[in-house]
């Protein structure tokens, strides 16, 4: 793979991190209810679900999805599904009011579980594999290459929620959140229900 070729490929997967959306949400939840510990750990699991995208798009996802549409339906409902169950669980936290320092309102494996699932079923993360990074795959492409469009999504996935992470969790940072966390969870709550409501409309228009 050539430089050029290679820096396409990561200002793709830098600009489908970095934009806001269900995993956002989800690092900013897990750092607020149970500090840095487990909003890098979600965003450690949230990058391995990128890679198992990334690894199923160079082994022809992008074609199997073009080929039978009606798995991605299905995927596009389980993804708003639990879009909405997360937005809910968010709405219901908002009311318990201030988090402390030495209260977790989550804990390591609820993060490491839902960091991952979120990867794995959200509808915006399948989209962009399919219709951006399978361009980058060609039939004659080395295993070299291959593995480095995997480990470039993985990296930059991981090391900017990472980032996200330690930033929100920084000593002068964290307690302003936490004052205002229940109006945080609110509007989390809210945006991932839009989020669900989106996911199902969009297939629903278009058809």
């Amino acid at each position: 793979m050539s430089l050029s070729l290679w820096l396409s490929l990561a200002a793709i997967c830098a600009v489908g991190a970095m934009s806001p959306g269900p995993s956002l949400a989800l690092i900013l939840r897990h750092t607020l209810g149970g500090g840095r510990q487990n909003g890098v750990t979600a965003a450690l699991t949230h990058a391995l679900g990128v890679g198992l995208y990334a690894l199923l798009t160079v082994l022809g996802l992008g074609a199997l999805i073009a080929r039978h549409p009606e798995l991605f339906m299905w995927v596009t409902w389980l993804g708003a599904g639990y879009l909405a169950w997360l937005g809910i669980k968010a709405l219901r936290a908002g009311k318990a009011g201030v988090l402390s320092p030495g209260h977790a309102a989550t804990t390591q494996g609820q993060a490491a579980k839902e960091g991952l699932l979120l990867a794995l079923v959200n509808p915006k993360l399948i989209l962009f594999f399919v219709a951006l990074l399978s361009q980058f795959v060609s039939p004659e492409m080395g295993l070299a290459a291959k593995l480095i469009i995997v480990m470039t999504a993985v990296v930059i996935d991981g090391g900017w929620y990472m980032i996200v992470a330690l930033g929100l969790s920084h000593s002068s940072i964290l307690p302003w959140l936490q004052r205002y966390s229940h109006w945080i969870n609110r509007v989390t709550g809210v945006l991932l229900l839009l989020l669900a409501l989106r996911v199902v409309a969009g297939p629903l228009i278009q058809g």
